[in-house]
C-alpha cells in the first residue's frame, strides 16, 4: 500500500468516525451550548461545529483508552469554546443594527461649541467697555437687571438700554448666530 492510499483511508475513516461522533454526541453538545449561549441557536450550532473540528484535529484524544466515552472530553471542549466566545464578545463593543443608529440621540459636538465660544469671545471684545460690562453681568454671570445696576452703579434703565445696544452690535458682528441672540 502506498502512502497516498493510507492517507486516503485514514481520511475516510476519520470522516466516518466524525460522523458517528456527531450522531452520538451532537444533541447533548447542542443542548449544553444552547444553555451556555443564552438560547442563541446560531452561536450554539457554530460552537458544536467548532467542537467537532477540535475532535478532528486531535484524534488521539478520541482514541484514548483511559475512558470509555469521549463525551466528557467533547463537553469540556465545548464548554471552553463557549467561555472563550463569551469573553471575546465582552472584549469588543456591542454590535448595533441600522435601526438603532437611526434612532440614536445625537450628542452635542464639543468642537462646534468651542468654536462658537471663541467667536462670541472675539465679538464681545469689539464692544465698548460699558456695553461689555453689562453683558458680563446680565448674560455671563446671570445677574438680574437690578443686581447688575447695583454692581455697576448705574440705573436699571441704563442696564437695559446698554444690553439692548450690545446685543444689536453682536448681531452685526455674528450674523450666523443672530437667532441665538434674541
Amino acid at each position: 500500500m502506498t502512502a497516498v492510499t493510507t492517507t486516503i483511508r485514514r481520511g475516510t475513516t476519520a470522516e466516518h468516525e466524525l460522523a458517528q461522533l456527531q450522531r452520538e454526541h451532537g444533541r447533548p453538545l447542542f443542548a449544553l451550548l444552547l444553555r451556555l449561549c443564552d438560547g442563541d441557536r446560531q452561536r450554539a450550532e457554530d460552537l458544536v461545529q467548532e467542537t467537532f473540528v477540535r475532535a478532528w484535529q486531535h484524534p488521539e484524544a478520541l482514541r484514548a483508552h483511559d475512558f470509555t466515552s469521549v463525551r466528557p472530553w467533547l463537553l469540556t471542549v465545548a464548554r471552553r469554546l463557549a467561555i472563550d466566545a463569551r469573553r471575546a464578545r465582552q472584549a469588543r463593543p456591542a454590535e448595533v443594527g441600522d435601526a438603532v443608529l437611526e434612532n440614536a440621540r445625537v450628542c452635542a459636538d464639543h468642537a462646534e461649541r468651542s468654536a462658537a465660544m471663541l467667536d462670541v469671545r472675539d465679538a464681545v471684545k469689539t464692544l465698548t467697555p460699558e456695553h461689555r460690562e453689562v453683558l458680563v453681568q446680565v448674560y455671563f454671570r446671570g445677574a438680574s437687571v437690578a443686581e447688575a445696576a447695583e454692581a455697576l452703579g448705574i440705573p436699571p434703565g441704563t442696564v437695559k438700554s446698554r444690553a439692548y445696544y450690545a446685543l444689536r452690535a453682536l448681531r452685526r458682528v455674528l450674523p450666523g448666530y443672530a437667532a441665538d441672540l434674541r
